[in-house]
């Protein structure tokens, strides 16, 4: 409404339809046909009217996106049943072991023989590769701190990858024109074709968005609103002619002499 943009012309401009533009405005989300939907008209919507579209679409994400079902799903039921099934076999089969048998050797026997032979080999491997333990503690702590040095690499390597890219630079640039009082206009593009022959229009006229690569523009006076690539232009009063150039860059004045006269 500020830049008195009549709803239809946003309608042809974006190919949104007039209710969904609405629905936006109103943030009644309940019309729209999904969340999908939501996120590609706000983008659509915002890049017409000059707005930050990523900030809307994450302001949105943020304020109405739920997490899924399979986020919020407990994990402990898995868990739980693992340890259920662990102690159901060790109950069953606590009745074998050593001393299970009705004969055999006595418990206390085969525990004493274990014992023996574990304090033997520990006797012998202390001797053998005594002087080897503090290598192996060595590597043992460098292994440690490469694999704590892939992990961060990984997680950084992650979170770059889940940063959105950076939105594309525009290739088209655009120009509208709203008429205040009567004003000659003459538009032509890059190419010397011409947009918007040499034309007076009145106050409250609708003239058609143009784009193209590049443009130039001859203005008969400052009784206009334009806007470039969805930007304001202030137009200042001259006696004579306003010229300027129109780039996805920005806009800029034009001399006279280089002024379009779509003849």
């Amino acid at each position: 409404m500020h830049a008195r943009i009549d709803i239809n012309e946003v309608e042809q401009a974006t190919k949104i339809r007039a209710k969904y533009l609405r629905a936006l405005e109103n943030e009644e989300w309940s019309l729209l046909p999904g969340s999908t939907f939501v996120k590609s008209f706000l983008r659509e919507y915002a890049d017409y009217l000059g707005l930050d579209s990523r900030m809307l679409v994450e302001e949105y994400k943020l304020r109405y996106e739920r997490p899924s079902e399979n986020e919020l799903r407990p994990l402990g039921g898995g868990l739980a049943n693992e340890r259920g099934r662990r102690a159901r076999g060790g109950g069953a089969g606590s009745g074998g072991g050593f001393g299970g048998g009705g004969g055999g050797v006595p418990r206390w026997a085969a525990i004493g023989a274990v014992i023996v032979v574990l304090l033997v080999a520990l006797y012998v491997f202390g001797s053998v590769l005594g002087g080897g333990s503090n290598d192996d503690k060595s590597s043992s702590a460098g292994t440690t701190t490469t694999s704590a040095s892939r992990t961060t690499a990984r997680h950084r390597t992650a979170q770059h990858r889940r940063r959105p890219p950076p939105p594309a630079a525009p290739t088209m640039a655009s120009v509208r024109i709203i008429p205040r009082g009567d004003v000659y206009v003459c538009l032509e593009d890059e190419t010397g074709r011409v947009l918007i022959p040499g034309t007076t229009f009145t106050a409250g006229q609708t003239v058609p968005v143009q784009r193209a690569r590049s443009m130039k523009l001859t203005l008969g006076n400052n009784n206009v609103t334009l806007r470039a690539n969805n930007h304001a232009v202030p137009v200042t009063a001259s006696s004579s002619a306003i010229g300027y150039s129109i780039t996805t860059r920005g806009v800029s004045p034009l001399p006279a002499g280089q002024a379009p006269t779509c003849q």
